[in-house]
């Protein structure tokens, strides 16, 4: 491996294993997506702790479950075409050999590049299977959540199946984050350049949705909203939790 292609290599490295704890580092003065999000999450399980009967949420969270399957069979499919050229052997290398917008490389050189884009495929899809199993905890606890129970039970419990909720759709973001840079490492067939350039392009882009975007504004603005309003309880609970004789009209 030339040198030029070993300092791209490791960028795109740094540039994929930083991108997420540096995001909850920026995430900590506010103003990122990823952060927003998690607290509006958290206020949809206290919102569904509170409701009478919860079937928009588990109607909501199955078509998330949903979005994570199309997702995960996709990149199965791609990580299947892949490994097929991967391990297709002199014939699947004299195929592309010939291509004028590939760089030139040897056949080694042309393996390990396309193992990274596997490798990137299959983190993702690891990352989409254990969100999915994630979402199925979490529609069960909103099954099982105790909507008769006291004001502080429910906040307790809404809290805790928060703690599953939003696990489980970081992992969904993840696995929908792999594509950048599955992207930005097929890039690396066409040299080590063009690499480097879709590595910062796909960091860019990710942290500029993270912050700039319209999208990050307006659920900057939806959190500051639920963050005013406070959780009301419904009609059921009032019934079984009367305010005190001196609150009584």
């Amino acid at each position: 491996m030339h040198v030029i292609d070993t300092i791209v290599l490791t960028v795109f490295a740094a540039c994929w294993l930083l991108y997420e704890p540096m995001l909850k580092r920026l995430g900590e003065g506010g103003g990122v997506l990823n952060t927003d999000m998690t607290v509006i999450r958290r206020r949809w399980m206290q919102e569904m702790a509170v409701r009478e009967i919860a079937l928009l949420d588990g109607q909501l969270l199955g078509h998330a479950i949903n979005s994570a399957s199309f997702f995960a069979s996709s990149n199965l499919i791609l990580i299947a075409a892949a490994a097929g050229v991967l391990f297709g052997g002199d014939s699947a290398w004299k195929s592309v050999e010939g291509l004028a917008v590939l760089a030139k490389t040897t056949p080694l050189m042309f393996q390990v590049k396309l193992g990274l884009v596997l490798i990137a495929l299959a983190r993702g899809l690891l990352d989409f299977i254990w969100s999915i199993r994630q979402m199925n905890y979490c529609l069960a606890a909103i099954g099982a959540a105790p909507m008769w129970a006291p004001p502080a039970v429910l906040a307790e419990y809404a809290e805790a199946a928060g703690g599953i909720l939003n696990p489980a759709l970081s992992a969904f973001n993840a696995g929908v984050r792999a594509y950048y840079f599955a992207l930005a490492a097929a890039v690396w067939l066409l040299g080590p350049l063009p690499f480097l350039t879709a590595t910062l392009g796909a960091m860019f882009l990710l942290l500029w949705r993270q912050r700039r975007s319209r999208a990050s504004t307006a659920v900057r603005k939806v959190r500051q909203i639920l963050e005013r309003q406070p959780v009301v309880h419904g009609p059921h609970l009032t019934r079984l939790n009367p305010p005190p004789p001196e609150d009584r009209i």
